[in-house]
């Protein structure tokens, strides 16, 4: 008879348990009767399994501190697979709302503002495991907004045809990454690197000065946010992360935009559910610092010290009571200005205080080393700083500009730059975008949203002699019409739009280079209790700067302290994938046949597996009568004589014919 500890994966020991955050990089995996899992970085349907029903524990609150996209997924998951009670779970946030740093908010007379938007993939697993369970905001159920999502971009294609500008609204050449071989080397080079081997390294450290000049950096600094001071780890980790996307960057045709703005596509459904659910809200509440007891090594959260409506308060929390918080806030100490105001810059650089988003991280470090070293992200905002405007436009030369540069009409519903366009000569490395509009639920038919932003802060403008933090709203309106080329129509571009700007000094504070042990892991060692989530915590192998990374820890932390028999699937297993290989050498190499290529193509060519090579375009020169395209390359790569080519050439054709062979 098969007994209940037969099947019940609660009923296994600890030790014999998966790990919650599984890691494809920890060893090499082969299936063999120990191994009941599939790779940890294996996708899809097998991975949303319900975990085991675990018992409930009479009396056990959740207690979330912080209410961005982290903590209501940990709300989330608490409820699906952690089977809590919904009236059990409560979120903690200083801010009058729900969402933290995915907000959206305004109107069209007094102006719309978003500090920013999200550029995203098919690759966002937990992301899309979580909204296949959320209620889409607009279709009727049984719809999801991973439905919702699904349905807008299936049938409306993301891409950009101005995605790089420069000299004063030209179109600049970005069908190809203009990388030269030494380039396309020091990338190969950092993607063989260890992790390990990184610790500490900025990117100009690294990365030659004409690197940072190519189209590659252009569109992949823009389109992330790097500064070049900042880490060469995650620059990897990106690499990594998106390669599968690397031949749609240039083009932006790899990436998958909302509807609406973040706040209503994303925030809005999300906390309808908790919602619906009873999970309870406290707001205008600023948790800065916990109280634990110690025994062995083993430390426990037991109350939460915090200020509600300027009163100090000790939440205590009960026995079997769980704890998730957010460490850090890359939006803490936004500093925001208007047409005629610019942001008080001053104000921005100012250290954090004990009120703000950073004081939790910055006490629990404190109490130990565990919980990391804060200082390494919020201790130089000048270094992780970046300004956004935003625009609400009515009819103008400046939407005349936008209809030039647009792959839709922008009044259409449909897709409309693909995505931000950079200026290349920039001095501020400006760029601005339009998505779909209306970009709000209630907004107007005659009005646009437009959203800029810029990575570098101490910069003169190439036409407003200054920084942009020094900058009005009005002021940056000038600069991009100047970028865009038209400038001396600034009156009547001014005239009809309204600019809000927001200056956020920890914006890529997530950014900042660092090495082991500055961050804490989302469940620090010797906690019982406490989970940390968010951008600044440690995972396996997953970037940050993402909505699913914020989505990764939450769901890390949930399993963790429930001790549910689950794991977390490592980052989708794409960067393995020879197809994306391959199609990656090519776009590294210009979109020119790399090194070895058509020795590739004369090998696979009729086999089962020569789809996975990228067509040959035609030569464009006529290869001499004694030396086909095959040789010409195998004589660049080995330097040899024609006899040498012949041999390795007959070598190849010996090889195809055996596989012919063995097909019949």
């Amino acid at each position: 008879m098969t007994s209940m500890a037969d099947i019940d994966p609660s009923a296994a020991t600890a030790s014999t348990r998966p790990a919650v955050e599984a890691n494809v990089g920890d060893r090499y995996w082969h299936k063999r009767p120990g191994d009941s899992l599939p790779p940890p970085d294996t996708m899809g349907p097998y991975m949303r399994n319900r975990p085991w029903p675990v018992s409930p524990v009479a009396g056990r609150r959740a207690w979330i501190v912080g209410g961005g996209i982290a903590g209501m997924a940990a709300a989330f998951y608490l409820i699906r697979d952690g089977r809590m009670k919904g009236e059990d779970i409560t979120i903690i946030d200083a801010m009058p709302l729900a969402g933290g740093s995915l907000d959206g908010a305004g109107d069209a007379e007094e102006g719309y503002i978003i500090r920013g938007g999200r550029e995203m993939n098919w690759n966002y697993d937990n992301f899309w495991d979580l909204f296949h369970d959320v209620p889409a905001l607009e279709l009727p159920a049984p719809y999801s907004v991973l439905d919702e999502y699904r349905q807008l971009n299936d049938n409306d294609p993301n891409w950009s045809k101005a995605r790089l500008m420069h000299q004063q609204g030209q179109i600049r050449d970005f069908s190809t990454l203009g990388l030269s071989r030494a380039h396309q080397w020091e990338i190969l080079k950092l993607l063989l690197k260890r992790k390990d081997e990184l610790d500490n390294i900025t990117i100009e450290e690294y990365f030659s000065a004409s690197f940072l000049q190519t189209n590659f950096w252009y569109l992949w600094r823009s389109m992330f946010a790097f500064e070049n001071w900042q880490s060469l780890l995650e620059v990897k980790l990106y690499m990594h992360r998106f390669l599968d996307a690397i031949d749609g960057l240039h083009d932006m045709s790899a990436l998958v935009f909302p509807k609406y703005n973040q706040y209503d596509s994303f925030v809005v459904p999300l906390m309808n559910l908790l919602k619906q659910h009873g999970v309870h809200t406290q707001f205008d509440t600023h948790v800065h610092d916990f109280e634990f007891s110690e025994n062995e090594g083993q430390r426990t959260v037991t109350a939460m010290l915090c200020t509600s409506q300027g009163h100090a308060e000790s939440l205590r929390l009960g026995p079997d009571d769980v704890v998730f918080a957010l460490t850090g806030s890359m939006t803490e100490n936004t500093c925001y200005g208007d047409m005629d105001t610019a942001p008080d810059l001053d104000h921005a650089l100012a250290p954090p205080g004990d009120n703000s988003g950073w004081a939790l991280w910055r006490n629990l470090a404190r109490h130990s080393p565990v919980f990391g070293r804060p200082e390494r992200f919020c201790g130089n905002p000048a270094a992780s700083m970046w300004e956004s405007a935003t625009l609400t436009c009515r009819p103008s030369p400046l939407v005349d500009k936008l209809k030039e540069l647009s792959v839709n009409d922008p009044y259409s519903g449909r897709t409309v730059t693909g995505g931000i366009i950079t200026f290349t000569d920039s001095h501020w490395v400006l760029s601005f975008t339009c998505n779909r509009q209306p970009h709000f639920p209630d907004q107007p038919d005659d009005v646009l949203v437009l959203w800029v932003y810029a990575l570098l802060m101490d910069k003169d403008g190439n036409h407003v002699k200054k920084p942009m933090p020094a900058c009005t709203g009005r002021e940056v309106l000038a600069e991009l019409c100047f970028h865009l080329g038209i400038v001396e129509q600034l009156e009547a571009v001014a005239a009809n739009t309204k600019v809000r700007l927001a200056l956020m000094p920890y914006i890529t504070a997530q950014f900042m280079p660092r090495a082991a042990g500055d961050r804490p892991h989302v469940v620090p060692e010797g906690c019982t209790n406490l989970a940390l989530l968010g951008q600044f915590v440690e995972t396996s192998n997953d970037i940050i700067f993402t909505m699913e990374s914020s989505v990764r820890t939450a769901r890390i932390g949930v399993y963790s302290l429930l001790d549910l028999p689950k794991q977390v699937a490592d980052i989708s297993p794409t960067q393995y994938d020879i197809r994306n290989l391959l199609k990656g050498a090519r776009a590294l190499n210009n979109n020119q046949p790399f090194p070895g290529e058509r020795l590739l193509h004369r090998l696979l060519d009729k086999s089962y597996f020569a789809h996975i090579l990228p067509p040959l375009p035609e030569p464009r020169e006529r290869p001499t009568p004694d030396r086909e395209p095959v040789e010409s390359e195998l004589a660049r790569l080995l330097d040899k004589g024609r006899e040498g080519i012949e041999t390795l050439t007959a070598l190849v054709e010996r090889i195809r014919d055996e596989i012919r062979q063995r097909r019949g």
